[in-house]
C-alpha cells in the first residue's frame, strides 16, 4: 500500500490527492507543512481529504503522506482540566509553543507524556483479567482515574504488575506477554463497547426546578435545548455543568463565538464545585473549537468529546456531555458536503444529516461497563436555529432523536423570566420511567404534584385567551384563583436566578416542598372561596410575598417551614 502521494486539487478545507491508496478515515499529512487531514471519500486513484487546518497557500504537486491510522484520541491520566481543540491538541501547550495565534502544521500530544503519575495496582500477579477490567488507579485531582485493560486484550493472566510513579508511556503491567501502559488510543468514530445497556430510569438531578420537576432528563438520556440568540442556552448548560449530579463534565464548544468560549474558559476554573469545594475544572474536559477555527476540525470535535466521555463512562462514572452547538457542527458538514459536490438535502444540508445526528446521540446510554460498574453518558445538545425558527432541518432532525426538549422562548426572555424554558412547548419522554424513582427517593405524591402543576399551567394558557378578549373581571372566582395559583407556580417555582448564591441550586427535596406549599395554598383557597371569602382577600395575603422571597433566604428550608405555618394562620383568620 502506497503511503506517499501528491496533491491534485484544493477546494477550501477539501483536498484531492493521488497515489496514496488509503482506507476510509485514514489520517494523512498534507502539503509541505504536513497539515493534518482525514480521508472522507475515495474515487478510483483519487483520495478526497478533509483538512483540519487552514489550507491557504497549499498548491497542487505538494506531497501527501498516509499514516495508515484512523483519527484517534489519547486516553489516560491528564485528561481532566485539559482544554483541547477539535482534534485533541492541547491549546495551553500550543500557546506556550507559539503564543496566542496557532500556526499551521503544529501538533502536540493530547496527554503530557513526561508527567509521572502515582499508579496503585488493584490486581495481583497471576490474576485472570479481561478487556475493560480495572487493574489499577491513579489519583487525578478529586477524581480516581481507573486504569483499564485495553479492549484488544480479550482475556489473560497478569504476568507482572508494578507500583510507583510512571509516565503514561511506561509499562505498568504485562498481561499474557503483552505490555500495558496507562495510555490508550481509541478511534473517535467507533463507539467503545459496553457489557449491557440499561433502561434510563434514574434522573440526572440538575438543581433547576423547571428541569428536575417538570421536564426531567434521565441519566444516559438525550436532551436538546433549541433557542434563538440571547435566550440563555449557554447559561443553562453552564448551570447543568456546575450543579448536575454527574461525576465528569465534557463541554464541547463547537463553532461557538470566541467571546462565549472565552467566558467558559475563564469562568470554569473559578467556579467552585459543590461536591468537592475545589475548582469545577478539576472534573471537566473542555473542547474549544470556535467559529473562526477550520470547519473540518469542528466536524471532528463532537466525536472527540464523545470518545473522551465514553472512556470515563467505562470507569463507572456518570458523565454529562454538553455540545454547544450542534447547529454549527451541521453547518460544518454542509460546507464540506458542498465542497465535495454532493447532492444537497433540505436547506443545503447533506442528505445524511439525520444519520450523523443519530450516530452522535445514540452513543449516549446508561450501561453496565466491561469492568462491571454502572456508568452513563447524558448528552445535552444546544441547537441554534437561525432566527429562532424551530422548523429548520437541524432542530427537526434533532427532535426526532432526543427524548427531552427544553424549548427556550424569546417572549419569556423579554418578560425577564429565566430560565426561559417554555412549559407549554417543552416535553420529556422519561417521566413515566422515572415515576418509581421519584416515589422511592422523594415522596409518593411527587408525580401527582407535577401533573397537577402542569394542569394548572395549561388551564392558565386557555384562560389567557378569554382574558385578552373580555378581561379578567368577567371570570368566575374559581378561574380567577386558577390564574393566581398559576402565577405562583411561574414566579415562585419556575423562575430561578442562576447567579444568586442560594437560588442557583435547588435540591429536589426542596422542590417537592415548594410545589407542595403552592398546592396547599391552592387547596386552602378553594375552601376559602367555598366559605364565601373574596378572591382579592385570598390573593393579597401577606404570606404570598414572604413565600416569594423565601427561596432567596440563606436558611431557605427553615423559612419554607415558617411560610407553611403562616399560611395556616392567615387562612384561619379568613375562617378556613
Amino acid at each position: 500500500m502506497s503511503t506517499e502521494g501528491v496533491i491534485y486539487r484544493v477546494a477550501g478545507p477539501v483536498v484531492t490527492a493521488t497515489g496514496i491508496s488509503p482506507r476510509m478515515y485514514d489520517v494523512v499529512h498534507v502539503g509541505n507543512e504536513r497539515l493534518m487531514g482525514e480521508v472522507i471519500k475515495i474515487v478510483g486513484d483519487y483520495s478526497i481529504i478533509q483538512v483540519y487546518e487552514d489550507t491557504s497557500g497549499v498548491k497542487p504537486g505538494e506531497p501527501v503522506t498516509n499514516t495508515g491510522r484512523s483519527l484517534a484520541v489519547e486516553l489516560g491520566p491528564g485528561l481532566l482540566t485539559s482544554v483541547y481543540d477539535g482534534i485533541q491538541r492541547p491549546l495551553p501547550v500550543l500557546r506556550d509553543k507559539m503564543g496566542d495565534f496557532i500556526y499551521r502544521g503544529v501538533s502536540a500530544p493530547g496527554l503530557d507524556h513526561e508527567k509521572k503519575w502515582d499508579f496503585e495496582p488493584t490486581v495481583k500477579e497471576g490474576d485472570e483479567v479481561s478487556a475493560g477490567q480495572v487493574i489499577g488507579t491513579v489519583q487525578e485531582g478529586p477524581m480516581v482515574h481507573k486504569i483499564m485493560v485495553p479492549i484488544d486484550i480479550k482475556k489473560g493472566k497478569v504476568d507482572k504488575i508494578k507500583t510507583g510513579n510512571f509516565t503514561v508511556d511506561e509499562v505498568v503491567a504485562t498481561i499474557d506477554g503483552k505490555d500495558v501502559t496507562m495510555l490508550q488510543r481509541w478511534p473517535v468514530r467507533v463507539p467503545r463497547p459496553v457489557d449491557e445497556k440499561y433502561q434510563p430510569d434514574v434522573p440526572l438531578v440538575t438543581g433547576l426546578r423547571v428541569l428536575d420537576t417538570m421536564f426531567p432528563l434521565a441519566k444516559g438520556g438525550t436532551a436538546a435545548i433549541p433557542g434563538a440568540f440571547g435566550t440563555g442556552k449557554t447559561v443553562t448548560q453552564q448551570s447543568l455543568a456546575k450543579y448536575s449530579d454527574a461525576d465528569i463534565v465534557v463541554y464541547i464548544g463547537c463553532g461557538e463565538r470566541g467571546n462565549e468560549m472565552t467566558e467558559v474558559l475563564t469562568e470554569f476554573p473559578n467556579l467552585e464545585d459543590p461536591k468537592t469545594g475545589e475548582s469545577l475544572m478539576k472534573r471537566t474536559v473542555l473542547i474549544a473549537n470556535t467559529s473562526n477555527m477550520p470547519v473540518a476540525a469542528r466536524e471532528a470535535s463532537v466525536y472527540t468529546g464523545m470518545t473522551i466521555a465514553e472512556y470515563f463512562r467505562d470507569m463507572g462514572y456518570n458523565v454529562a456531555l454538553m455540545a454547544d452547538s450542534t447547529s454549527r457542527w451541521a453547518e460544518a458538514m454542509r460546507e464540506i458536503s458542498s465542497r465535495l459536490e454532493e447532492m444537497p438535502g433540505e436547506e443545503g444540508y447533506p442528505a445524511y444529516l439525520a444519520g450523523r445526528l443519530s450516530e452522535f446521540y445514540e452513543r449516549a446510554c446508561r450501561a453496565k461497563t466491561l469492568c462491571g460498574a454502572d456508568g452513563s453518558i447524558s448528552v445535552i445538545g444546544a441547537v441554534s436555529p437561525p432566527g429562532g425558527d424551530l422548523s429548520e432541518p437541524v432542530t427537526q432532525n434533532t427532535l426526532r432523536i432526543v427524548r427531552v426538549f427544553w424549548a427556550l422562548d424569546t417572549k419569556l426572555r423579554e418578560r425577564r423570566h429565566f430560565p426561559t424554558i417554555n412549559w407549554l412547548t417543552s416535553y420529556t419522554m422519561y417521566d413515566k420511567q422515572l415515576i418509581a424513582w421519584y416515589k422511592d427517593n422523594i415522596a409518593d405524591d411527587f408525580p401527582a404534584l407535577r401533573a397537577w402543576a402542569m394542569q394548572v399551567l395549561q388551564k392558565e394558557s386557555e384562560l389567557q385567551e378569554v382574558v385578552q378578549m373580555v378581561g379578567s373581571d368577567s371570570l368566575p372566582d374559581e378561574q380567577k384563583m386558577t390564574l393566581e395559583v398559576a402565577k405562583m407556580i411561574r414566579e415562585i417555582f419556575l423562575q430561578q436566578n442562576a447567579y444568586h448564591p442560594v437560588d442557583c441550586y435547588c435540591p429536589i427535596q426542596r422542590q417537592h416542598v415548594m410545589l407542595g406549599l403552592i398546592k396547599k395554598y391552592s387547596d386552602l383557597s378553594d375552601k376559602a372561596l367555598a366559605a364565601g371569602v373574596q378572591v382579592d382577600k385570598i390573593a393579597y395575603l401577606p404570606v404570598r410575598s414572604r413565600f416569594n422571597q423565601a427561596k432567596y433566604e440563606e436558611n431557605v428550608d427553615a423559612e419554607l417551614a415558617a411560610v407553611s405555618e403562616d399560611m395556616d394562620k392567615q387562612f384561619a383568620e379568613l375562617g378556613v
